[in-house]
């Protein structure tokens, strides 16, 4: 009996309306998602809660499936959830050498493919995921701290429309010229010189992806994502404390890599046990071409100094600041901002820290506000905000380890405090540790405070001489030290014009006027740009050209044109 062979999926036909749409969404920045961002059953279905919650529970307390991933034994990298229990997983153990040699297997079928069809396979890996989303909901809460809702959000949908912005823009670009062209010059006598040429995007070669542990998928899919659609394999080296969720993501790639033919060690997961250093090890191997990181600036700073065989992609860290001018919506800027500081318990990479105001104060529909009082009343905000507890640990999450603690703690003895930061009793998770904001009172002139980047819930109220002293201060330390966020605050047109000058000069994204359900600590994919290779605070934009480009050349090849006799022999 004869068996029909299966034929391999067409997954660029099964999505190429979507990643039309998507290429579309990265040209006019205008709203676009395709992913849900609610948790609803009338969106992902009445049993997709029970079903995800069920499927991350059945992961812990045992090794990690990952069917044919290479590796020997198998290692714990000592996973806690900030809400308390252990999560005792195993992952697969790789050696540097066992990932490189199995990850470099399968370039020369993944570079044939073609941009049409890698971008195929990237768009039914995120819509693997997407189906997964409440699974990686789970597991992004149990690792990172968030809550329910923002780990949903922020680690499934976000994060997907994220990786598929980064999938649209590595196919664009690498659709940009095309795959054939015949080339003829005329000659002033005889036949016209004739050439047939191919042009053919090549990846750069083995990418290391060295994600977070506040945000792992978020900040980690558009690496992987364009790394991939580019022709090059790509080793996930997950934070320590965030490795499920990343190992999720690794599974679904590796199913949809076997299923459309190609060797799902394309994709591989290399995790690390305590005290182990495999992110430094591979990152100067001179296999490794690309690097993505997300982290601490001292890290990044040291990728970016010594990994000098390949392009290093960074987001690190950065002093997030405010200009507050004038308003004529006083209740609603502090409303704004209490969030903002809020939300995640400051642990996000574009959360305010230094909010800068004229010591004698600002114009609002409610009158002056010195920059005492001002901080008062922020402080206030923050009580109504998270006066109800249960309200409180949705916003706030958990913090995700002792450091932002140990941070909290000697904020406390620095200016003159004027909303201590508060425990939370957390109605679910009795052992979860919730902290609320800090606001401290400073002066422009302390220098050593609020030039120092304190991750976490820890925010600074500045007196300065007027609002050009403040902006020239954004300017000096947004230059020196780098932020992802600036935002300001002002009635006046001429101040928020030299406001977007000096966001300019100092290479940083900004926001005016919030004072809606808009933060600065939040940004929409296909829209808005997140991080700056203008200041120090990140070497790379999530996501545009420049975010892709460096990941692949085009080569061409060439050939005496063959004329049409000759071509009908």
């Amino acid at each position: 009996m004869v068996h029909d062979t299966p034929a391999t999926p067409d997954f660029f036909a099964r999505h190429r309306e979507l990643l039309d749409r998507a290429v579309t969404g990265t040209a006019n920045r205008e709203y676009w998602s395709p992913f849900p961002e609610s948790p609803s059953i009338s969106v992902y279905g009445e049993d997709a809660p029970k079903r995800g919650e069920a499927a991350f529970r059945e992961q812990l307390g045992k090794p990690f499936v990952l069917d044919g991933h290479p590796g020997s034994g198998t290692v714990n990298p000592g996973e806690v959830s900030p809400y308390g229990p252990a999560l005792h997983v195993d992952y697969p153990k790789l050696t540097p050498e066992e990932a490189i040699v199995a990850a470099t297997a399968g370039i020369g079928a993944w570079r044939a493919a073609g941009p049409d069809t890698r971008a195929g396979v990237a768009a039914e890996i995120l819509a693997r995921i997407n189906a997964a989303s409440f699974e990686i909901a789970h597991a992004v809460q149990h690792t990172t701290g968030q809550a329910f809702v923002m780990a949903f959000q922020a680690g499934g949908p976000h994060a997907q429309d994220r990786g598929l912005e980064a999938v649209a823009y590595a196919w664009a670009e690498q659709k940009r010229h095309p795959a054939a062209a015949h080339w003829s010059k005329p000659q002033r006598k005889g036949e016209p010189l004739a050439l047939d040429k191919k042009f053919t995007p090549v990846g750069r070669g083995l990418a290391l992806l060295i994600a977070c542990n506040t945000f792992p998928t978020w900040n980690g899919y558009p690496g992987l994502f364009a790394s991939l659609v580019t022709g090059n394999p790509v080793i996930v080296k997950p934070h320590p404390g965030a490795v499920l969720p990343l190992a999720i993501s690794v599974r679904v790639a590796r199913e949809v890599l076997t299923e459309a033919g190609f060797d799902p060690n394309l994709v591989l997961l290399v995790a690390e046990g305590p005290g182990d250093r495999v992110a430094s090890l591979l990152a100067v191997r001179p296999e490794v071409r690309i690097i993505d990181f997300t982290g601490s600036t001292e890290f990044g700073d040291w990728l970016e100094a010594n990994a000098r065989q390949a392009v290093v992609y960074t987001e690190k860290a950065g002093l997030n600041t405010v200009v507050l001018d004038s308003t004529d919506d006083y209740g609603g800027l502090l409303r704004n901002l209490a969030f903002s500081l809020s939300l995640y318990s400051g642990q996000m990479c574009t959360t305010p820290q230094n909010l800068l105001i004229p010591r004698e104060g600002f114009d609002t529909d409610q009158g002056v506000r010195s920059a005492a009082e001002f901080a008062a009343d922020l402080g206030t905000a923050l009580d109504k905000l998270l006066g109800d507890p249960a309200r409180a640990a949705g916003t706030l999450g958990a913090i995700v380890n002792e450091g932002v603690q140990a941070r909290l703690a000697e904020a406390a003895n620095v200016g003159r405090t004027v909303r201590a930061s508060a425990p939370v009793e957390h109605p679910d998770h009795p052992d979860a540790v919730l902290r609320t904001p800090l606001v401290a009172l400073v002066d422009a002139a302390d220098h050593e405070t609020y030039t120092r980047e304190w991750f976490g819930p820890v925010s600074f109220v500045i007196g300065t001489d007027s609002t050009a002293h403040s902006l020239s201060i954004l300017r000096k330390i947004v230059r020196e030290h780098g932020a992802l966020t600036a935002a300001v605050h002002s009635t006046s047109d001429d101040v928020l014009a030299e406001a977007e000058l000096a966001a300019l000069e100092a290479g940083v994204h900004l926001s005016e006027n919030l004072t809606g359900g808009v933060f600065v600590n939040q940004s929409a994919a296909f829209s808005d740009f997140h991080g700056s290779a203008a200041n120090p605070a990140a070497s790379a934009t999530l996501s545009d050209p420049a975010f892709v480009t460096g990941r692949f050349a085009t080569l061409q090849s060439r050939r005496p044109a063959r004329s049409p006799e000759v071509g009908n022999v």
